[in-house]
């Protein structure tokens, strides 16, 4: 079984950074496809950035600001997050997937806690 588990949110003002990390449990950790989403409650999950080998992907509303990588000594993929908005404020998840990336959180079979960010103004 597949865990993972989201470290790093908080409490940071517009403008400023975060970076969070997600450590995925494994062997296979390069074999995953692994993503990033965000969700305000009572609305739907939201794509944010995915990553398998060296193709990235992102939301319109976060390129040029987000970045997702990974590090496979450490079998953990982060989502720095820079220029960050109010409007970023929400709870995120990582993801993971066997097979290619996928923008679509339905295609994802494993997902961590969600942690919570909060961007003030």
């Amino acid at each position: 079984q597949v865990q993972l588990v989201e470290s790093g949110g908080g409490l940071v003002q517009a403008g400023g950074s975060l970076r969070l990390s997600c450590a995925v449990s494994g062997r296979t950790f390069s074999s995953y496809a692994l993503g990033w989403f965000r969700q305000t409650p009572g609305k739907e999950r939201e794509f944010v950035a995915a990553d398998k080998w060296d193709n990235q992907y992102y939301a319109d509303s976060v390129k040029g600001r987000f970045t997702i990588s990974r590090d496979s000594a450490k079998n953990t993929v982060y989502l720095q997050m820079n220029s960050l908005k109010p409007e970023d404020t929400d709870l995120y998840y990582c993801a993971g997937k066997w097979g290619p990336v996928a923008t679509q959180g339905r295609e994802y079979d494993y997902w961590g806690q969600g942690i919570q960010v909060t961007v003030s103004s």
